[in-house]
């Protein structure tokens, strides 16, 4: 029931949501660039000035031919009123700006109906007379299991004689017993009288006829998209939702539990809105970086879900986001916005002494699909959670970026550390490759290019053995160093090895030359929307 405009950012469709352990009920979605808008169906007063109105008091008189020409379903017994399901061809357009489907009836000729049981109203209504007095309200939230058509135009043509009940699936109830069901129409031409053959007559509430009503879509809730996170995932947890999925904005303002009555329409939506998100951070990004020096510009923002440490059961993930920006990683509870903002990071990282991995199918660590981790410079292992697999690749490309940027601007890194039970000094250069000096005399004791390191093992503590082929005698020259920050050294090794690959991979290369800011690359080179091919290298 969606449809796309010109415009693929703006979709609309009819679906289910659901409020707590409320019942789920219709809504219509409409996607724009920049915000979801969440609308429910209400009736207003469209004569003059619109206004709306919780009661409406309408007076019908029964007919010869089609009784009150309406059906109704509900009851107390399922925690609302009975609700109005259908209006006959024959009395809709007298009725129309009066009665609506999904008016709630409650009271009849002054009785108080709103908490009687179905069967209750059908007595009350067979007993009220020839003309009837209903006061009705619109129920916004009809539950969806009453299977109310979400037009006027779905009309219902009943036998005048017949007392048959049936629902949209054309199950006929049980006429002998004479009794009716909740959950079908009760078709209200009760109490026939043959003789009379008055036709139909309306008042409108308070008194005036001039009132007139007309059910229409209104807006439920607005959803601005910017810093806006989406979850299929019970809060907290690694339970999937059966396609539907949830909008929390910025400043925490739900969009319900969307549902959907298809996996492809739920993935549909997914994209569409992951896709506006990622294009306002991009646009949002942009002029943020207008205002930091080159060194200091944002590659990536975004949302994730992090797996608790030390998590219980119930509370097993936590959103989070994350931001590359210049030489770090930073990790926030809520989107960076002011300058102050970014000095109250919850924790930072310096980007090439972590390293990120995307968790392959028999990696994962329980239910959630699309995760990667990284592993910090004292060895700790994160692991975050995203919605959809366009979005582990947005992140390893940015990643990705962001390391070679920050290798290609500091171009070298030393650390102590320990050789032979001397204090030592262990550059890694990006143009030269391994440099080891003495601390004190700063005496080169060693150097290797970057090709000439043919393998390294550690043991997981503080040491490091590097395995070195002479140039010359083509001989394995193995060197052993002992460092205080070993997992530190070992990714930073790693980064700088990556940035060499990239150097060397000409769709890098390519995505360099077409940056929209100096030295800076695109943000989304990859979006949920497209089919673009990962890099080749890893970091």
């Amino acid at each position: 029931m969606d449809f796309k405009t010109s415009n693929e950012e703006t979709k609309t469709g009819i679906y289910l949501m659901q409020e707590g352990n409320e019942e789920p009920f219709n809504i219509r979605l409409h996607l724009a660039k920049d915000i979801l808008t969440i609308q429910e169906q209400d009736v207003i007063c469209v004569s003059g000035e619109p206004f709306y109105s919780s009661e409406r008091t309408v007076t019908i008189r029964r007919q010869t031919i089609g009784g009150f020409g309406l059906s109704i379903k509900g009851g107390a017994e399922h925690k609302i009123p009975v609700v109005i399901s259908k209006i006959s061809k024959e009395q809709k357009a007298e009725l129309s700006g009066l009665l609506f489907i999904g008016d709630g009836i409650l009271q009849i000729n002054g009785i108080n109906v709103r908490s009687y049981r179905h069967e209750e109203v059908v007595q009350v209504l067979r007993n009220a007379g020839e003309e009837v007095t209903l006061t009705v309200s619109f129920l916004k939230k009809t539950p969806a299991f009453l299977k109310l058509p979400l037009c006027e135009d779905c009309t219902c043509e009943n036998p005048p004689h017949a007392h048959a009940l049936k629902t949209f699936s054309g199950i006929p109830s049980d006429q002998s017993s004479g009794t009716s069901s909740p959950l079908c129409d009760s078709g209200l031409h009760l109490n026939y009288h043959p003789n009379n053959t008055d036709t139909l007559s309306c008042s409108s509430w308070p008194t005036s006829s001039g009132l007139r009503w007309e059910k229409r879509w209104v807006d439920l809730r607005l959803i601005p998209l910017l810093h806006s996170r989406l979850s299929q995932y019970m809060p907290g947890s690694d339970v999937c939702r059966k396609n539907a999925f949830q909008v929390i904005a910025v400043d925490g303002v739900c969009s319900g539990v969307v549902q959907f009555p298809a996996a492809e329409d739920c993935v549909d939506w997914l994209q569409a809105i992951v896709g506006n998100i990622s294009g306002l951070t991009k646009h949002n990004v942009k002029k943020i970086n207008r205002n930091f020096p080159v060194n200091q510009q944002i590659i990536y923002m975004g949302w994730v879900e992090d797996k608790e440490q030390d998590s219980v059961q119930d509370r097993m993930y936590s959103p989070k986001f994350l931001a590359l920006r210049g030489s770090s990683l930073f990790k926030f509870s809520a989107p960076p916005v002011t300058t102050w903002d970014w000095t109250r990071a919850e924790k930072s990282f310096t980007v090439y002494e972590i390293m990120s991995k995307i968790l392959k199918d028999n990696d994962l660590l329980d239910k959630r699909r699309h995760v990667f981790s990284v592993q910090t410079e004292s060895g700790e292992d994160m692991f975050f959670s995203v919605e959809l697999e366009c979005e582990l690749l947005i992140w390893e490309k940015a990643f990705q970026m962001a390391t070679f940027l920050e290798v290609e601007r500091i171009q070298s890194k030393t650390y102590a550390c320990i050789m032979e039970s001397h204090l030592m000094g262990l550059t890694i250069d990006f143009s030269m490759g391994f440099v080891c000096f003495d601390a004190a005399s700063k005496a080169v004791l060693w150097r290797y290019k970057f090709s000439q390191l043919k393998g390294s093992s550690d043991d997981g503590k503080s040491k490091i053995k590097f395995l070195f082929q002479n140039p010359d005698s083509k001989s394995i020259e193995a060197k052993e160093l002992e460092f205080s920050n070993l997992f530190a050294v070992l990714h930073c090794i790693h980064a700088f090895f990556a940035a060499k690959v990239a150097c060397l991979d000409p769709m890098f290369v390519e995505s360099q030359g077409t940056a929209t800011t100096p030295g800076i690359p695109p943000l989304s080179g990859i979006s949920c929307n497209s089919q673009t091919p990962k890099l080749k290298y890893a970091t």
